[in-house]
């Protein structure tokens, strides 16, 4: 690499920078003239770094020649803003963990699939072998279960219309109208069990969370031999779930 090679791509990355600057501040577009003029840049040096970010899907161009953020930007806004919010309710779900040596698990439900947030563990809480993907195990596990529990109708029949109820375990529930009717009449409502019904060995409990109107479930796994624990361990997981649920719900 030549000497000069780091300092000129760190200037480009700089000018980049002040492009996406300059046009965060037009929500309406601006175009390349006023863009460059703004950014203290050469028109030409402007119209490259604006092609190679509108190729790039940071920035796009508008009909009449202006620029506007671009998706790329967007999705960045929003899973800074997701993490955020994560970073509010880690310490609850570290806190459950530590309480109750068991793996702490939270998920959301998002474009029709559960899908996991996070999971915070640790040597004495090591999580389940999770070796299938909750996308393809929500009518086994008891993160998914509680999701289902709280959809409507209509939200229901879509989900299993979509995913095949695999036979995970000898104990796992394959019928949907079985299935449905055991999440109605969960005996630890609004909690959910799954009582090996993903993994022989392992039982799981979870309760719903929201995240404003993003519906999710707040879990935890142990070995089968603890299933004795389940009424100490609902009476500290459905608190920390409405604890959770005010941690994602604060306005950022």
């Amino acid at each position: 690499m030549r000497a000069q090679d780091g300092p000129t791509l760190i200037t480009s990355v700089q000018r980049a920078f002040r492009l996406l600057e300059a046009v965060s501040g037009h929500v309406n577009g601006a175009p390349a003239k006023q863009l460059a003029r703004e950014a203290e840049l050469p028109l030409a040096t402007a119209y490259h770094l604006l092609r190679t970010l509108v190729h790039d899907g940071y920035l796009r161009k508008l009909d009449d020649g202006g620029f506007v953020l671009g998706d790329k930007v967007q999705a960045l806004r929003t899973t800074s803003r997701e993490q955020a919010l994560l970073s509010r309710v880690r310490p609850v779900l570290a806190a459950l963990r530590d309480e109750l040596a068991t793996a702490a698990y939270l998920t959301f439900y998002e474009e029709g699939e559960i899908r996991v947030a996070e999971i915070v563990d640790g040597p004495r809480a090591p999580r389940a072998d999770l070796w299938v993907g909750f996308e393809d195990a929500g009518h086994a596990t008891a993160l998914g279960k509680c999701i289902l529990r709280e959809l409507d109708d209509d939200a229901r029949r879509d989900y299993l219309s979509r995913h095949l109820l695999a036979d995970l375990t000898p104990r796992t529930v394959t019928s949907s109208p079985e299935l449905l009717r055991r999440i109605d009449a969960s005996p630890v409502a609004p909690a959910v069990t799954d009582l090996e019904e993903y993994a022989l060995g392992t039982v799981c409990v979870a309760a719903p969370v929201y995240s404003g109107d993003i519906l999710g479930s707040l879990g935890v796994s142990m070995p089968a031999a603890r299933a004795c624990r389940m009424a100490e361990v609902l009476a500290r997981l459905i608190p920390t779930a409405d604890r959770v649920t005010r941690g994602l719900s604060l306005t950022m």
